[in-house]
C-alpha cells in the first residue's frame, strides 16, 4: 500500500458511472416493477452502497476509507432500453474515493444484471469510468465525454 499518513485530510468527492443495456422486455420489467426478484433499482442502490463500503476488501491495495456518503442514481433511457448508473462517494481523508465510486457503480450494474438475467442473458455493462473527482494533492479531474 502507498503511505498516506503524512498527507493532510481533505474533503474528497468522486463520481463514477456505468451503462447497462437491456432488452426491451427486461427494461419493461425494471420500470414497471414486474421483475421476479423485486425492485431492481432499490436492490441495486443498496448493493452499490454496500460495495463502496467494502472496496478495500475487494481491491487488494486500497486503503479502508472513512466514507461520509455514498449515493447511487439511475437514469432511465426508454428509447435505448438503457440504465445509466451514477455513483458518488464522499469522505474526509488522506486518500481519494475514486475506487469506492467505481466499485459502487460496477456492483450496482452487476446487481441489475443479476436481477434481470432470467429475462435477458445478453444484458451488457459498459463504459464503467470515473467522471470526476475533487480533493487531494492531485487536484480536480473532469472526464472528457
Amino acid at each position: 500500500m502507498v503511505e498516506v499518513g503524512e498527507k493532510p485530510e481533505t474533503a474528497r468527492v468522486a463520481v463514477a458511472a456505468a451503462r447497462v443495456r437491456l432488452s426491451r422486455e427486461a427494461f419493461e420489467q425494471l420500470t414497471t416493477g414486474q421483475a421476479k426478484k423485486g425492485d431492481v433499482l432499490a436492490v441495486a442502490r443498496v448493493a452499490g452502497i454496500q460495495a463502496a463500503k467494502r472496496t478495500s476488501e475487494l481491491i487488494p491495495l486500497c486503503h479502508a476509507i472513512p466514507l461520509t456518503s455514498v449515493e447511487l442514481d439511475f437514469g432511465l433511457d426508454r428509447d435505448a432500453a438503457r440504465v445509466d448508473v451514477t455513483a458518488t462517494a464522499r469522505c474526509v481523508g488522506r486518500t481519494g474515493v475514486e475506487m469506492e465510486a467505481l466499485v459502487a457503480a460496477s456492483v450496482a450494474s452487476l446487481t441489475i444484471y443479476d436481477m434481470l438475467k432470467a429475462v435477458d442473458r445478453s444484458i451488457e455493462i459498459e463504459r464503467v469510468r470515473l467522471l470526476k473527482k475533487s480533493g487531494g494533492k492531485s487536484g480536480d479531474y473532469q472526464a472528457v465525454t
